[in-house]
């Protein structure tokens, strides 16, 4: 297991877990995927798939490639390609995503921006903030 995990580093960091009944207050930085099943509070960075399984939390910032929603999510998600929302999934917030699929019964209550309209209003962003 340890030689497979020196010849191939990206096996290593692919998969990692919160478990129910786990609670992180904080900032994680990942670049593999992660599975929430119990509760982070604060901002997350995902390289690769965030999957908030159906009991679990999510509060804060979070910025990843995929994500696959069932639980909870507070604040705002910036999803660089695509997001799928499961019948259970509450979502509150802000909502960036290129590509969306909802099942019938989530919930979406906030603003959302998805396809070629986000990356537009990305780039009037970046150019708005320069000051003198």
């Amino acid at each position: 297991m340890i030689s497979s995990a020196k010849k191939y580093p990206e096996q290593a960091q692919a998969s990692n877990r919160i478990l129910a009944g786990t609670s992180i207050t904080g900032d994680i930085v990942s670049d593999g995927d992660i599975r929430v099943d119990g509760k982070v509070a604060g901002s997350m960075k995902v390289t690769g798939k965030l999957v908030i399984g159906e009991h679990g939390l999510v509060e804060g910032e979070v910025e990843c490639k995929n994500a696959a929603i069932a639980g909870q999510l507070e604040g705002t998600i910036n999803v660089a390609q695509s997001l799928s929302l499961s019948a259970s999934a509450k979502v509150k917030g802000k909502v960036q995503v290129e590509k969306l699929a909802v099942e019938p019964g989530a919930e979406i209550n906030g603003s959302l921006a998805m396809g070629a309209v986000m990356r537009k209003v990305n780039e009037s962003d970046k150019d708005s903030v320069q000051s003198a």
